[in-house]
């Protein structure tokens, strides 16, 4: 009964992760799209680059290289030489403290950075140019500092997420009703204002529990709309991008093979979740469609195995058949959600996802096998194949 059973877990799992016809939605006639490098930037440098920002306009990659005790600034230009490097961190006199965001370039050849000492704005020679103190400040509990990860323009204002420094209770299911998921930030007053909470139909208000940060938000600023996709649960919800930012409509995604994790009757902290249920990391919209970096999550077969006990080889392993089994993953889709296609980016990093000037923008995905003295940076369009 046991093998039947993995069997047909098998075959089910072999079925709907097959290779699925594009559906009909009155919006495109296309049959498939792909991404197409159009140009790429290759910087030579020997470390562990981190992306933080391009700028078409005046051709700069601003980029950190992120060390345990240590964070260096680096601004190259579009054929790869470095103009200039140094850091801000710490025992400085113009320190951003930590910080709570990647760096953003912004007007006149400078850049934002938000950090614990505020919002401070530098030029691309290291000058400090101004700074504004947080009018409230709390440590935040997570930072990501990568590229496609950072704060987005909204008018002369900033929109992020809330990092999850609010004072509320993770274990009481009224928690979904309470939380604020994003914040406008203000550079020139330091004022941040809360907005944006879980609509009543979306999953979080289902009457279950999620793991921590489960809900951590995938976001875009297009259309005079925010595009927002609250982690594991697949649909995009478009709010306005002006006061009240009310609720438009939602958009659920066709996403193949997606584990659509749908919460627990307790609350549960199991850090393993992470790993394996299906999210949303990053979303942009491109000339109509919606092109959706996600990660499936693991199918039932692959729970089932985790959940075994296996010896400390065994364990890594197996970890290294997952990473290989699920990659970030892109999806296209129209704008009703249907799929039009699907596919592993493989020398890109798909969560990396930046669109600037119009343009849409990848880091290369670095080789664990080979340690290079360069990183590139690729401009990528969307290519129809009929």
């Amino acid at each position: 009964m046991k093998n039947l059973r993995t069997f047909l877990l098998l075959l089910l799992c072999m079925y709907s992760c097959g290779k699925k016809e594009v559906q009909d939605s009155g919006e495109t006639s296309l049959k498939s799209i792909t991404f197409e490098k159009l140009d790429s930037i290759k910087i030579d440098y020997l470390g562990n680059p981190t992306v933080h920002d391009i700028d078409p306009v005046t051709e700069t990659v601003l980029f950190m290289e992120h060390r345990e005790f240590s964070e260096e600034i680096f601004l190259a230009n579009f054929e790869g030489q470095l103009r200039t490097s140094f850091s801000k961190m710490r025992d400085v006199p113009d320190s951003y403290g930590g910080l709570m965001s990647t760096l953003r370039i912004d007007r006149d050849s400078s850049f934002i950075a938000y950090g614990y000492n505020g919002f401070l704005r530098y030029d691309f020679r290291g000058k400090l140019q101004s700074r504004i103190k947080l009018k409230e400040f709390q440590a935040p509990n997570f930072t990501r500092k990568a590229m496609g990860f950072g704060m987005e323009k909204l008018g002369d204002k900033y929109l992020y997420v809330d990092q999850g420094s609010q004072h509320l209770d993770y274990s009481s299911i009224n928690v979904y009703e309470k939380m604020n998921l994003m914040n406008l930030l203000d550079p020139d007053t330091g004022v941040k204002k809360p907005l944006i909470q879980f609509p009543e139909n979306s999953i979080f208000r289902s009457g279950k529990y999620f793991f921590r940060d489960s809900w951590t938000p995938a976001f875009s600023v297009s259309d005079d709309l925010i595009y927002v996709a609250f982690g594991v649960e697949p649909v995009i919800y478009l709010y306005q991008s002006y006061h009240p930012y009310s609720l438009v409509s939602s958009i659920p995604l066709d996403l193949p093979c997606y584990q659509n994790y749908k919460g627990t009757d307790r609350y549960v902290i199991d850090l393993s979740l992470w790993e394996t249920s299906g999210k949303i990391d990053n979303i942009k919209r491109i000339d109509g469609p919606f092109v959706v970096a996600y990660s499936q999550g693991y199918n039932e077969m692959d729970l089932m195995e985790l959940s075994t006990n296996k010896l400390p080889e065994e364990s890594r392993d197996f970890r290294q058949k997952m990473r290989e089994k699920y990659p970030s993953r892109i999806a296209i889709l129209d704008s009703l959600g249907h799929l039009v296609s699907d596919f592993d980016t493989k020398g890109m990093l798909a969560q990396s996802m930046l669109v600037r000037s119009g343009e849409l923008w990848m880091m290369e995905k670095p080789d664990e096998e080979v340690e290079k003295d360069y990183f590139r940076v690729f401009r990528v369009g969307l290519k129809v194949v009929e």
